[in-house]
């Protein structure tokens, strides 16, 4: 199956670099681009990608508007987003992940990373590594609840495992560290954290990271959660 992917820059050197290497695989198409998220809307809507690589700064429209209108409820069958940042820990990364998005890259990323970044997110799952998702969450702990407000009703419908489930995936841990903590298997851990997505109604474990901080679930910092 060949991913069809859309690029999102305002710089077009960038977007003639981004498809050189992306064209250079069997199972991954360019289908269109776009340099801003306006033209990136319509784009999406006409050419049906699989991954949208979003570029956060914008003319126009940002990548994190840009991004909330392409992901957002109501649509059919949405393109995964892939944000794209020139800084690590990007101030727009959070806003652009709580608005959709189901990871980042840095744009000086390796080629082989950005192969496979678009194959993990075109695959459904969140393209973060676990510890870079906590750490992005920490860094921008200010902007997030402190942990003493109501944990929202929502978290009823979570069994007590989903919740434990929930609050490691938050502290950064992969499926296989999970297993190792709660001594069960990857494949039980992975339905758990599929039942945790669904019943939240997230896209991935990227937003179930954000919702455990946002929620007051997870203080930002602490290990002991």
């Amino acid at each position: 199956m060949t991913i069809r992917v859309l690029l999102v820059d305002d710089q077009p050197l960038l977007r003639t670099g981004f498809r050189m290497i992306l064209e250079a695989e069997q199972d991954i198409a360019v289908v269109g681009e776009a340099g801003d998220g306006l033209q990136a809307q319509d784009q999406v809507r006409a050419l049906q990608p699989d991954v949208v690589l979003m570029d956060i700064r914008m003319p126009r429209m940002d990548g994190v508007e840009a991004t909330r209108q392409i992901t957002g409820p109501g649509r059919d069958g949405p393109a995964k987003v892939l944000v794209l940042t020139t800084f690590d820990l990007d101030e727009y990364v959070v806003e652009a992940l709580r608005a959709g998005a189901s990871g980042f890259l840095l744009k000086d990323a390796p080629a082989n990373e950005l192969v496979q970044a678009i194959r993990v997110v075109a695959a459904g799952e969140a393209m973060l590594a676990p510890s870079i998702t906590r750490r992005l969450l920490d860094k921008y702990s200010a902007h997030l609840p402190t942990g003493e407000e109501q944990v929202p009703d929502t978290l009823s419908t979570l069994t007590d495992r989903e919740v434990e489930v929930l609050k490691l995936v938050a502290r950064g841990l992969s499926n296989a560290e999970i297993a190792a903590d709660l001594f069960v298997s990857e494949t039980t851990v992975k339905t758990h954290v599929g039942h945790v997505l669904t019943k939240l109604g997230l896209r991935d474990r990227v937003q179930a990271a954000v919702y455990a901080y946002e929620s007051g679930l997870v203080r930002p910092g602490a290990n002991g959660q």
